[in-house]
């Protein structure tokens, strides 16, 4: 499939290419490391180093890491992981916000010396007071007209660790009376005694986000700073940073919009209390949707990467649906994953007329039509497990499965005929006696009398006990944080299921962790990438084998 992107974008620097007013594209990825990224995050990684790749350009992977309270090294190990497990690469060393603190302060130093910038001692609710509303104008700070020598001294002082946190902060002088909220003399710097991951205790104050990042792209050559449209509104206040200081290029900000999955929450607020009150078993569980979660569930980069070309790259917000994410990891689980056969609730049958010292191997493929995958084997033994939802004792005639007195193929193997059942105390049935019909080994019996439907199994005798983890969507509101909804509200309490006692196929043991599997008749599956070992399988549900995508459509 042809990957390379058509969108609005693609256009733009299409045409600074071919117009001369860019020589070489430049993009960056720049994540906060404040929490893991999630799959709007794969959104915006496939847009930029999907542009730089398909323009012969590069992508800069930069921390944007000027909130040093929220940000650890585990996040970025993690952010550096995720996108490499999505197949990019970028641009040189790993780069950070902090790298260029001493010249963003240079900087800041120099807004003041311009009367540009300012000191301000107001406390965060009177800054709220003062900055009006949507429908009224700002009032100027009391402290907007200091003089260019005390903001230099109070500043320095600030720098120096002085003061306490938010006693002051910078602000730029622009418009209190702006429509755009943007421009009412925004914080510049703020004080936050806290050690930095990577600058330790060498500052005290650290630059907002938006006073860093136009200048971080322009120190980088970014070419065109792409981002989600929530930052439309803060353009124009690094269009006037820009033209305010002396910055050898002038990247221009371009807004696509975010990717909103239905039920789902991508928040990082929100995710982190998700983790932290323990409602999920951290950032990689399966069923969040940061991307180390979806790996771990059993998505595979080459369907995340599918999905945001799927959607495409517009210039509105909108809810894509889920189910497009799980057609496209069906589809390239369909073609890449190995078949195999796990019983999810084991009933036993003993074939009374097959040996009870007798392993029979019966070879069977290991994918409909990849031959590279190869064959596996299968034992065939006198006492068998096939999952409870397929026996009954009677039936209509629209059940295809075992039945007493009738007959049923078991995948790859033979017809058998049930006979007769053994109960427990209660009177439920435990075990199923049946009888093999002869020589029905990938053909119909002889007499004629062909079997209703086809079931799989695994030996009782040679499978492997596995524990098996059913996730389901973590919510069940289709828009769980819409509104006034409180989203912990919409939690899905049969998110998970666990299964201590499935039964698989004696190969699945030997599974390497992220090895993907069709478990026949069940979905898709994946061997847990921390937790499964040869002695102690361990597979995750991905997806099951039903699609709804499109329907109706």
């Amino acid at each position: 499939m042809d990957s390379t992107p058509t969108n609005f974008l693609q256009t733009i620097i299409g045409e600074d290419l071919a117009a001369g007013r860019v020589d070489k594209v430049v993009l960056r990825f720049p994540p906060e490391p404040n929490g893991y990224l999630h799959i709007g995050h794969a959104k915006s990684i496939s847009v930029n180093f999907g542009l730089a790749e398909a323009n012969g350009g590069h992508c800069n992977l930069r921390f944007d890491d000027t909130n040093p309270e929220k940000e650890t090294q585990e996040y970025i190990e993690a952010i550096q992981e995720d996108v490499r497990w999505l197949g990019y690469e970028w641009s040189g060393e790993v780069r950070y916000a902090s790298s260029y603190f001493q010249q963003l302060y240079d900087w800041a130093v120099e807004l003041v010396e311009q009367g540009k910038g300012y000191v301000c001692d107001l406390s965060a609710d009177e800054a709220r007071e003062y900055r009006g509303t949507l429908t009224e104008p700002g009032r100027d700070s009391p402290y907007r007209e200091r003089t260019i020598a005390d903001n230099l001294n109070l500043l320095s002082r600030m720098q120096a660790g002085e003061f306490k946190e938010g006693e002051r902060v910078l602000r730029a002088k622009i418009d209190m009376s702006s429509p755009n909220m943007n421009l009412r003399d925004p914080i510049l710097y703020r004080i936050r005694h806290a050690t930095h991951h990577q600058t330790g205790d060498e500052w005290v104050i650290y630059p907002t986000y938006d006073f860093a990042h136009g200048q971080e792209d322009a120190i980088e050559g970014i070419t065109h700073s792409i981002c989600t449209l929530e930052f439309e509104d803060h353009r124009p206040l690094y269009n006037w940073l820009l033209e305010h200081l002396p910055v050898d290029s002038r990247p221009k900000q371009y807004e696509f919009g975010r990717l909103n999955p239905s039920y789902t929450v991508t928040s990082k607020r929100k995710l982190r209390t998700l983790v932290e009150d323990k409602i999920v078993a951290g950032w990689d569980d399966p069923r969040m949707p940061t991307l180390a979660g979806l790996r771990r569930r059993g998505y595979t980069a080459t369907a995340i990467r599918r999905f945001c070309d799927m959607i495409g790259t517009t210039r509105s917000d909108g809810v894509v649906d889920i189910a497009m994410l799980e057609f496209a990891i069906r589809e390239d689980l369909n073609e890449s994953a190995a078949r195999g056969m796990c019983v999810l609730n084991p009933l036993k049958v003993v074939l009374t007329d097959f040996p009870a010292d007798t392993v029979e191997e019966i070879s069977a493929s290991g994918h409909p039509s990849r031959e590279d995958l190869g064959q596996r084997v299968l034992p065939f033994t006198r006492e068998l497990f096939i999952d409870a939802a397929d026996f009954r004792e009677e039936a209509n005639k629209k059940y295809k499965r075992l039945v007493l007195g009738k007959r049923v193929r078991l995948r790859n193997a033979y017809v058998i005929e049930a006979e007769s059942v053994l109960r427990d105390e209660k009177g439920g049935v435990v075990e199923v006696h049946a009888r093999v019909v002869p020589d029905t080994v990938g053909k119909d019996p002889a007499d004629g009398v062909k079997p209703k439907g086809v079931i799989h199994w695994v030996s009782a005798v040679r499978g492997k006990r596995a524990e098996v983890r059913i996730y389901d969507r973590l919510f069940n509101d289709e828009a769980p944080d819409k509104g006034d909804n409180n989203y912990l509200d919409h939690l899905n309490p049969t998110s998970l299921t666990v299964i201590e006692n499935a039964w698989i196929e004696p190969g699945l043991a030997a599974a390497v962790p992220e090895q993907y599997f069709q478990f026949e008749r069940e979905g898709y599956f994946v061997a847990d990438r921390h937790d499964h070992t040869p002695d102690k399988p361990v597979f995750n549900k991905t997806i099951g084998l039903r699609d709804t995508w499109g329907e109706g459509r």
